[in-house]
């Protein structure tokens, strides 16, 4: 799947941009030394997958940024990325323009998959089209590092060595699709309470293994040597307090996953496939529990905007 931003043809203030904002999975993520400013410098390989919200961008006559959310439970005030991120890229362009925003979610919230982060880089990339701005990927990454951690990468997507705090982006291509099933329990981790549990339980920093030392320097990698590098540092102490989650993980691998790993700090747990037919047999373990959402999706071959 190709992720994309289309745009209306312009009619005075009736401009419209609608992005597609895909999830992502982290396919490694090491977390390594604390930084000076609190943050931990990372260390991972993510991919985007296509379960998508949609931002739909309108400019509008009333002078200011109105964000609608088909979801309850996701705020549409300013505390939402979206809201931020559109206000973030009117001030660097020196824009006092009147913007509607919808957004359409798919994403479950506070699952590991990004969402949040992935509907404000696509607000920033529609926002690059619908208002003209014609900047450059490292421009808008400028604006994106503001905002959070994983921002930065869905500029760079489908898949990426991401590592610092998030802000060092470097594109890498994955090598064939596949295809995930996403298991998500109904309920998230909170990440500032994951990375205290990582930090207190585990004795020092482990670096990063040979493996990822290769994968870091190539720009091409392949699902073997993903597969033999895998792994997620946060598995540790969340699978501990939840093992309903480790379970899940070991059900994906049972039913002949290539990879399964926990996506992010959770709760979301991931299974790889070759083929779709593959992921849909795994997936029928985990129909019958009505507490469980599941997707089965591919792996996206394209990036969230055309360079």
């Amino acid at each position: 799947m190709t992720n994309r931003a289309s745009v209306s043809e312009p009619t005075g203030l009736s401009s419209v941009v609608t992005v597609s904002a895909p999830a992502k999975i982290n396919l490694i993520l090491r977390i390594l030394d604390r930084r000076p400013d609190g943050y931990h410098n990372v260390w991972s390989i993510m991919q985007t997958v296509a379960l998508v919200d949609e931002v739909r961008l309108r400019l509008s006559h009333t002078g200011q940024v109105r964000l609608r959310c088909d979801s309850s439970e996701l705020s549409g005030d300013h505390n939402n990325l979206v809201h931020k991120a559109a206000v973030a890229v009117l001030e660097r362009a020196g824009t006092a323009v009147g913007l509607d925003i919808e957004l359409k979610k798919m994403i479950p919230l506070g699952a590991g998959l990004g969402g949040g982060s992935s509907d404000a880089a696509a607000t920033i990339v529609g926002l690059n089209r619908l208002l003209r701005l014609e900047w450059s990927q490292m421009e808008m990454r400028n604006i994106a590092q503001t905002l959070g951690s994983d921002v930065p990468f869905f500029l760079f997507a489908p898949s990426a060595v991401v590592a610092g705090r998030g802000e060092a982006v470097k594109p890498v291509a994955v090598q064939n699709a596949r295809w995930a099933v996403l298991v998500n329990p109904g309920f998230g981790v909170e990440t500032r309470w994951a990375y205290h549990e990582l930090a207190t339980s585990r004795q020092g920093v482990r670096p990063l293994s040979d493996r990822q030392r290769r994968l870091d320097e190539q720009t091409q990698v392949d699902w073997p040597q993903l597969k033999a590098a895998a792994e997620n540092d946060f598995e540790s102490p969340v699978f501990a307090k939840h093992p309903a989650l480790g379970a899940i993980k070991q059900t994906l691998l049972s039913r002949g996953a290539e990879i399964a790993l926990l996506s992010g700090s959770g709760a979301t747990v991931f299974g790889l496939y070759g083929d779709e037919q593959s992921a849909r047999r795994a997936q029928t373990e985990f129909l019958s529990d009505s507490r469980l959402k599941t997707f089965v999706v591919p792996t996206c071959s394209g990036p969230l905007i055309a360079s």
